[in-house]
């Protein structure tokens, strides 16, 4: 039996946020190394090849005939998300317990790769097909850290099937659309600290209550899973000269009803129950607004705006329709309230032209943050992040062209973090900290005419 996360959200958003401060929330900017290298700006109004129906399918008209494009961004975060935990309970004294929880290097490394095919069929009709990422990686501390009551590991992958069409209208316009069919997999568990150990010992604390704590590195919550849904995306282009174009792009939301099963002790009390249950969630729309100004014969410059409904993301909220019931008997349970707001993100790139074979790209790229401080937690560290991107193409042959691209990525700007959690109805614990670090991108990709 399929076992989908009724967290998969969250699954999503820690793994997303946390180990990744790439693109806001859990969403993947990386569709190809050749728009890394000019930290994507431009990316739906330029056709270097058949990657660009990963922002725009109408610039699948731009390409001629039959073309491949294949490659992988590998992903270097190094996140330290750093703070302390503090205990507060009637049974420990009137003083809050105040313990060190800085966890280091929470991100593990990753590779996103990709895969593009495009065929143009005549004068005015050109489809293709992608297969990428949008949303992905993982995050893991020890099961006995002082935040894994937090989460201790969380993981997501995803795959996204799109199959795209693009029509000329005529010398100036083209549009296009496709169908994005997402796959995604993911798991996430939280489990009790070592500190527990120390307040079971606590002589202050009852007997009756050091029984009902669970052992350090008890499973509190556990869930994986796996779910297929799908949605839309159309663009649109104009030549207004053959200097400057301009290219428009939207990408549905994705709506998903997460059937599945919760259990650990926070849902089941420690029996050998499966507890069914579904969660609502919906992927948020994006959009792009991108431009391409071909200054001299040699010198482009290139820039995007781009939009992303986080504010779909209010609370996420488990439903449980089964015989069996969570703890208390539960009907729904609110699992956690986001309070995201719409995020934008502001890209401004260049390429040079050397000559036939070399190619060079550059961009920089603000990416603002979808959480207010207020709202921000250990599963959701997002802060504004500063891109630097550069990057080299080189036609190795009339038919074959590999680009190189690197990017660093900081975050910008304070990310305080404060978040309380309730232990067992017996203590309130509570987090503040701050989320720091920065991440590395390097990609390579392959680029024939067939």
């Amino acid at each position: 039996m399929k076992k989908t996360v009724l967290t998969l959200a969250i699954s999503a958003i820690v793994f997303g946020a946390t180990t990744q401060v790439n693109a806001a929330g859990f969403q993947l900017a990386e569709s190809s190394a050749t728009g890394l290298g000019r930290a994507f700006a431009g990316e739906a109004a330029i056709a270097d090849n058949a990657s660009t129906q990963a922002r725009n399918p109408a610039m699948l008209s731009y390409l001629e005939g039959r073309q491949l494009s294949a490659g992988g961004i590998y992903v270097m975060p190094d996140i330290d998300v750093l703070g302390d935990v503090s205990i507060e309970s009637s049974l420990l004294g009137s003083d809050a317990i105040v313990i060190d929880a800085n966890a280091i290097d929470v991100a593990d490394d990753a590779l996103v790769p990709n895969f593009y095919y495009s065929n143009q069929l005549n004068d005015q009709w050109t489809w293709g097909l992608a297969v990428n990422s949008n949303y992905g990686l993982a995050t893991e501390i020890d099961s006995t850290s002082a935040a894994a009551i937090f989460g201790n590991h969380t993981s997501i992958t995803t795959v996204e099937f799109n199959p795209n069409i693009a029509y000329r209208i005529d010398d100036e316009f083209t549009v296009g659309a496709g169908l994005r069919i997402v796959y995604g997999e993911g798991e996430i568990s939280a489990t009790t600290p070592s500190w527990i150990d120390a307040i079971k010992a606590n002589p202050n604390v009852p007997a009756s209550i050091a029984e009902q704590l669970p052992a350090a590195g008890t499973e509190l919550k556990s869930m994986e899973g796996d779910d297929i849904s799908y949605g839309w995306k159309a663009g649109a282009s104009w030549q207004i000269n053959k200097h400057h174009r301009i290219g428009l792009a939207y990408h549905s939301g994705v709506e998903l009803e997460l059937d599945g099963s919760a259990a650990g002790v926070s849902y089941d009390g420690g029996q050998d129950v499966e507890i069914d249950g579904y969660l609502p969630i919906e992927i948020p729309a994006f959009a792009e607004l991108a431009s391409y100004h071909q200054l001299t014969d040699n010198w482009a410059m290139h820039g995007s705006v781009n939009w992303t409904e986080w504010s779909v993301f209010d609370q996420l909220v488990a439903y449980f329709p089964g015989d069996v019931k969570p703890t208390g008997d539960l009907e729904s349970d609110v699992v956690k309230e986001e309070n995201f707001k719409d995020n934008w993100r502001y890209s401004i790139g260049s390429t040079y032209t050397v000559n036939d074979q070399w190619t060079l790209r550059a961009g920089v790229a603000l990416d603002k943050t979808a959480v207010d401080d207020e709202h921000r937690t250990t599963t959701i560290p997002d802060s504004d992040r500063l891109w630097f991107s550069m990057g080299t193409g080189y036609q190795v042959s009339k038919n074959l062209n590999i680009d190189l691209a690197v990017t660093y990525i900081r975050m910008h700007g304070d990310a305080p973090i404060t978040e309380t959690q309730d232990l067992l109805g017996l203590a309130s614990v509570g987090y503040t900290g701050e989320a720091t670090g920065h991440v590395w991108l390097a990609g390579l990709q392959v680029s024939y005419k067939m």
